[in-house]
C-alpha cells in the first residue's frame, strides 16, 4: 500500500512539473515571427497560433520535448503558405528538425538559421526561396539531412557545408546555383570568430564529409570538374549542369555562356606564386631608370586599383543589404539586416528624391490620393510627363518584408509592356526622408472613373466606349494569358484605367499596396479593415491564381461603361442586381443603356450582355479566359467611325462633342 501510495505522490509531482513547464520567451518569440511573415495562409494552419490562448506546444505544426520546456520540431510542409521565413527562428536553439518543405516561401534563407546547433533536419525544398546559401549553414554540425531543391538559389556553394561530418543526404538540384563543387580549399581565420562562424582553417569542401551518402547537384549552372571524391554518387547527381564531364547530359552551351571554368577555379596560394616568380627572376638585372619607371607604374596602378575596389565594395554594400526599421522588442535587437537582391532591380531606372520632387513641383501637384498613397503629375526635365504615387506609411512600421514586397512588386511592374497598360518608368527608394515611390508614364485624360461619373456635360458617344472595352479587353489578355507569370490587377474598377490623350485605356495597379499596408498596420498594433486574419488575395506570388477574381471585375467594369451607372450607390444598391433582370432578355436589354446615349448599335450592345453574362457567373468552371472573352468582343464589335455615323445625322454632333 505505501509503495502504491508512493508511485501516486510521484506521478503526481511529476505531472505538476510537466504542468508547470513552459516554453522559453525567445522560442515563442521565434514562432510568432515566424507566423508574422507569413502573409499568406490559404488553409488557415496558423490559425491556432495564438500566445494569449493557447500552449505553443499546442500549435499546428509545432512539437515540444516530454517536459514541453523546450521547441524540438516544427513541421508545416505542402500548406501553401506565402511568406519569408523569418531570421528569428534561429532562436529556438534546440530545434531538431525545421521542415517547410512544399510552401511557396520566397526571400532568402537567413543566415541565423546557423545557430540552430541542435538542427539535425533542414527542409526548405519546393519553395521560391532566393539568394545565397548561407556559409552558416556550415554551422549545423549535427544536421544529417538538407534539402534545399526546388528553389531559386544563386551563388556559389559554400565550401563550409563540408564541415557537416555527419551529414548523410544533401539535395541541393533544381536551383540557379554557380561556381565549381567545393572539394579543398584553405584559407587563414581568425581563430577568435571559431565560435560565431564555422572554422575555415583546415576546409576539405566536400571531400571532408564522409558520411555523406546521398547528394543531388543536378540541375543548376556549376562548372568545372566533378571531385574524385565525390565519384561514387549516382551520375545523374551532377547532370543538367554546365560541368566537363562527356559521359553526362549537360546543358546547352548557349545556357552555360559566363559561367566560366576558370572563374571558379580555387586562388592559388600567394606564397606559392610569390615563390615561383621570384624563382624565375631571381638574378635579372635591369636598368635603374627602368625599375623606377616600373615602381612608378607599379604605384599608379595600385592607386586605381584600390580605388575600383572600394568604390565596389561600397555599391555592393548600398545593393546587397540594406538598415530597416524593424518591430522592436525590449530584449532583441532594435534593427535587422535585410538581404535584398542587386540583380532583381538591375534593369529598372531608380530615381532620387530630389529629381522627382522637383518634377512634381514640390510634391504639390497632386492629381489623386487614398489612405495607401498618393498620386503627384510631374514633368521630368527633358523626358515624359509622369504619375508619381508615393506610399503613405510611416517608417517604424516599414519592415524588412514590406521591403522585399516592395523589390518585388518593382520588378513585376516593371516587365510588363503593352499598350494598354501603364508603364512603369522607375521608382524611388530613399532613408532620409523615408521615400517609397513608383513612377509610372502619365495619361493625360485622367480615369475612366472621372469621364463617367465627375466631368459634367461629358459624354463619351457608344464607339468611343467600344472602343475603350477593347482596349481594356486587350490589356487583360496581355496580362492574363501573355505575360509570364500571370498578372492581374488589384482591385479592377474604372479607377484603375487611365486614359490617354487619344483616350486609350491604360490599367494601372495602384491599389496593390492597399492589403500589405494593411497588414504593416495591423503588426504594428491596430486592426486593419480585414479583420484579425490578413491574407493577401491579390500578392505577388498569388496574381495568377486571381485571374477569375479580374473576369468577374471586368464584366461589372462592363456594366458601368455602357450603363454610366457606378458599382454601387446608396439610392440603388448594386450595379450587378440592377442589370440582371435585363441583360438576359432582348426586349429589355436596351435599358442597361445610358439613357444620355441615343444612338448605340444593338449588336454591340448583345455582344457585351453576353460577355458580362459569362464573367459575373458565379460557377468558376464556367468562366472563359480573358483570351476568348477579348476575341468575342473583337469579332462581333465594330469600333469604326462610320457605323456610328450612319445610325443617325445627330451622331456628328455627338462625335464632336466627345472629342
Amino acid at each position: 500500500m505505501k509503495l502504491c501510495t508512493s508511485w501516486f505522490l510521484i506521478s503526481t509531482f511529476t505531472l505538476s512539473l510537466l504542468a508547470s513547464a513552459t516554453v522559453p520567451p525567445n522560442e515563442v518569440w521565434g514562432l510568432t515571427s515566424f507566423k508574422e511573415a507569413i502573409y499568406e495562409d490559404p488553409y488557415l494552419v496558423l490559425s491556432n497560433w495564438n500566445t494569449l490562448d493557447s500552449d505553443p506546444c499546442d500549435w499546428f505544426g509545432v512539437s515540444c520535448t516530454m517536459a514541453r520546456d523546450h521547441v524540438h520540431k516544427l513541421n508545416i510542409s505542402g500548406s501553401s503558405l506565402r511568406g519569408f521565413i523569418a531570421q528569428e527562428l534561429g532562436q529556438i536553439t534546440y530545434l531538431q528538425e525545421l521542415i517547410l518543405r512544399g510552401n511557396n516561401l520566397i526571400g532568402t534563407i537567413p543566415k541565423d538559421l546557423g545557430m540552430l546547433k541542435s538542427l539535425k533536419v533542414l527542409d526548405l525544398g519546393k519553395n521560391q526561396l532566393t539568394g545565397p546559401i548561407p556559409p552558416e549553414i556550415g554551422n549545423l554540425t549535427l544536421v544529417v539531412n538538407i534539402n534545399l531543391q526546388s528553389n531559386r538559389l544563386t551563388g556559389r556553394l559554400p565550401a563550409e557545408l563540408g564541415n557537416l561530418r555527419y551529414l548523410q543526404e544533401l539535395r541541393l538540384d533544381r536551383n540557379k546555383l554557380q561556381g565549381s563543387v567545393p572539394a579543398s580549399s584553405s584559407s587563414n581565420f581568425d581563430s577568435n570568430m571559431h565560435e560565431m562562424y564555422a572554422s575555415k582553417a583546415n576546409l576539405t569542401g566536400f571531400c571532408r564529409s564522409s558520411q555523406l551518402k546521398v547528394a543531388d547537384f543536378s540541375y543548376n549552372f556549376l562548372v568545372g570538374n566533378i571531385p574524385k571524391c565525390l565519384e561514387y554518387l549516382t551520375r545523374s547527381s551532377f547532370q543538367g549542369n554546365c560541368l566537363q564531364s562527356k559521359d553526362l547530359e549537360q546543358r546547352p552551351f548557349i545556357q552555360c555562356d559566363g559561367a566560366s571554368p576558370a572563374k571558379s577555379q580555387p586562388v592559388a596560394n600567394p606564397n606559392h606564386q610569390r615563390a615561383e616568380y621570384v624563382s624565375k627572376h631571381h638574378g635579372t638585372s635591369k636598368p635603374v631608370w627602368l625599375l623606377i619607371l616600373e615602381i612608378v607604374s607599379g604605384a599608379i596602378v595600385c592607386s586605381l586599383f584600390l580605388v575600383a575596389v572600394l568604390t565596389a565594395c561600397l555599391k555592393c554594400n548600398k545593393k546587397a543589404s540594406i538598415i530597416i526599421p524593424w518591430k522592436k522588442f525590449s530584449s532583441q535587437k532594435e534593427h535587422t539586416a535585410v538581404y535584398i537582391d542587386p540583380e532583381m532591380l538591375k534593369d529598372v531606372r531608380s530615381y532620387s528624391r530630389q529629381e522627382l520632387e522637383v518634377a512634381c513641383e514640390d510634391f504639390s501637384n497632386i492629381i489623386g490620393s487614398s489612405p495607401d498613397s498618393v498620386v503627384y503629375k510631374g514633368n521630368m526635365k527633358g523626358g515624359p510627363e509622369v504619375a508619381v504615387i508615393s506610399v503613405s506609411i510611416k517608417e517604424d512600421h516599414w519592415t524588412g518584408y514590406l521591403e522585399l514586397y516592395f523589390q518585388r512588386e518593382v520588378a513585376d511592374l516593371a516587365r510588363l509592356n503593352h499598350e494598354n497598360t501603364g508603364k512603369l518608368l522607375g521608382y524611388c527608394r530613399e532613408s532620409t526622408p523615408f521615400t517609397r515611390m513608383l513612377v509610372f508614364e502619365y495619361a493625360s485624360n485622367g480615369t475612366l472613373y472621372d469621364h463617367l461619373h465627375c466631368y459634367e456635360g461629358c459624354q463619351f458617344s457608344w464607339t468611343r466606349r467600344m472602343k475603350i472595352v477593347i482596349g481594356i479587353a486587350r490589356g487583360l489578355r496581355y496580362l492574363h494569358t501573355e505575360a509570364e507569370p500571370p498578372f492581374t490587377i488589384s482591385e479592377l474598377n474604372s479607377s484603375a484605367v487611365y486614359l490617354t490623350e487619344e483616350f486609350s485605356p491604360k490599367l494601372v495597379d495602384f491599389e496593390s499596396w492597399k492589403s500589405i499596408l494593411e497588414r504593416s498596420e495591423k503588426n504594428s498594433g491596430s486592426i486593419g479593415s480585414q479583420g484579425a486574419i490578413c491574407v493577401l488575395t491579390n500578392s505577388l506570388e498569388a496574381r495568377h491564381l486571381d485571374t477569375k477574381g479580374n473576369i468577374h471585375a471586368f464584366g461589372v467594369l462592363l456594366l458601368e461603361i455602357i450603363s454610366g451607372r457606378p458599382p454601387y450607390s446608396n439610392e440603388k444598391g448594386y450595379l450587378v442586381d440592377w442589370a440582371k433582370g435585363y441583360i438576359e432578355m432582348p426586349e429589355v436589354m436596351s435599358h442597361v443603356v445610358d439613357p444620355e446615349l441615343k444612338h448605340f448599335r444593338y449588336e454591340d450592345l448583345e455582344a457585351i450582355c453576353e460577355v458580362v453574362t459569362l464573367c459575373i457567373n458565379t460557377d468558376p468552371t464556367a468562366c472563359p479566359s480573358m483570351r476568348e472573352l477579348c476575341s468575342m468582343l473583337e469579332i462581333r464589335i465594330d469600333t469604326s467611325v462610320s457605323v456610328e455615323l450612319k445610325s443617325s445625322s445627330l451622331a456628328w454632333a455627338e462625335l464632336a462633342l466627345s472629342s
